[in-house]
């Protein structure tokens, strides 16, 4: 039920938002050129690695002059990535993530192969046993204010918890979290 929900979902919300998809990336491309879209590798279901998809917001090449994590006042994110992110849009390639079932609507965010090592064997265990998502328990709560601790005692409390309710409740925070505030 869950998957088939996630691409129901996921299909309305690219109709829907589709000219701000087109707006996103024709701003994106007469700022900073291409490539209008990032793909990073994140790891999901059972630790599997996949290439994740999202509005580039930082100059080309961000990822080789900087960490896999960015800051309140990061330099390398542009002046429309600042919007991108605040809002979100930037995320909302990853509809094509959810459709590809690389992900799902709702979930843990999918961590970068490095953060694999900040997880003890039984926890990482935990956190894989879930389709990771493009919002989850630590985004609802905390959005980016979220300490690294936070966000993954999060997520792996929505990895024990997980249920179509708490995914519906997690759907609706987020939602009320979009004011563009706490994000980087």
């Amino acid at each position: 039920m869950k998957r088939a929900m996630d691409v129901l979902l996921a299909l309305v919300t690219l109709a829907v938002l589709s000219p701000v998809l087109i707006a996103a990336a024709a701003a994106i491309a007469l700022e900073s050129g291409r490539p209008i879209l990032f793909r990073q590798s994140r790891l999901g279901l059972a630790g599997r690695e996949f290439a994740m998809y999202k509005f580039r917001s930082m100059v080309r090449d961000a990822a080789s002059v900087g960490p896999w994590h960015t800051a309140s006042d990061d330099p390398r994110v542009t002046r429309v990535g600042r919007w991108l992110r605040r809002t979100s849009i930037d995320e909302l390639p990853q509809l094509i993530n959810v459709l590809k079932g690389d992900m799902s609507l709702v979930g843990p965010r999918p961590d970068v192969p490095a953060q694999r090592s900040l997880y003890s064997d039984a926890d990482w265990a935990l956190r894989c046993s879930v389709r990771p998502g493009i919002t989850g328990l630590a985004q609802a709560l905390l959005r980016s204010q979220a300490t690294e601790a936070q966000r993954r005692e999060l997520d792996l409390r929505y990895a024990r918890e997980q249920g179509f309710w708490l995914d519906l409740k997690i759907m609706g925070w987020t939602l009320g979290r979009l004011s563009g505030k706490g994000s980087n």
